[in-house]
């Protein structure tokens, strides 16, 4: 088993069809799959990367979008340091549901949960109907950090949880979240953190989403 400094649990939020499931495959697996069903409950993936001189093993949770299995993916909220909140640039409605998901996870994650916001399919800018301007704009007003990516091509898809993973980082550095405390966080093996690092991936299926389904455009 590889060693870490930080184990880091993330949950990957948003509605249905922006591509949540194809997010987390492409950044654990380095692959992309056009027509799957949708997730039903949550899946679960893992990837170990380096940041800021750390090696951190990433746990994710790729959550159902469906409003029917809320109740199953809010449980997942309070045991998450990392959000990535997506939604789809080629869909309004996408975007305007975000609203809902950060009411969601002030009322259900840790307080110093840090949220990243994406916009998925900017291989598909020309069919947008949420302008990058409009989005900057909203998350400024949240305090969030704005990214674009694209599932499909790979564009941004690691620099998105690496960004995510160094802000966390920063954070413990400036004593903002003690690591011993959060749910989200695991302590490791610090005596492993300058060693060179091999990427090492596994993704697997989370029991508790019972019968799950796979990658977009369902999810």
């Amino acid at each position: 088993m590889s060693k870490y400094a930080y184990l880091f649990k993330y949950i990957i939020i948003g509605e249905s069809n922006v591509g949540k499931s194809c997010l987390m495959l492409q950044f654990t697996d380095n692959k992309f799959k056009q027509e799957n069903d949708p997730t039903i409950g949550v899946e679960f993936g893992s990837k170990t990367i380096a940041s800021k001189g750390k090696t951190i093993k990433l746990q994710i949770w790729d959550t159902a979008g469906q409003e029917s299995f809320r109740s199953i993916t809010r449980s997942y909220f309070r045991g998450a340091i990392g959000a990535l909140l997506t939604f789809d640039i080629t869909s309004r409605e996408s975007f305007d549901a975000i609203n809902g998901f950060v009411e969601e996870t002030s009322a259900s994650a840790s307080t110093n949960l840090v949220i990243v916001l994406i916009g998925n399919k900017s291989d598909l800018a020309s069919e947008r109907q949420v302008s990058q301007e409009e989005a900057q704009t909203y998350a400024k007003k949240l305090g969030l950090v704005y990214i674009e990516v694209s599932a499909k091509t790979s564009h941004n898809v690691s620099l998105a949880f690496e960004m995510i993973t160094e802000k966390i980082l920063e954070k413990i550095e400036n004593k903002e979240i003690n690591p011993e405390e959060e749910l989200g966080i695991k302590m490791g093996n610090k005596g492993d953190d300058q060693q060179s690092l091999t990427t090492k991936v596994q993704t697997s299926r989370d029991n508790q989403g019972g019968a799950l389904g796979g990658c977009c455009p369902g999810n």
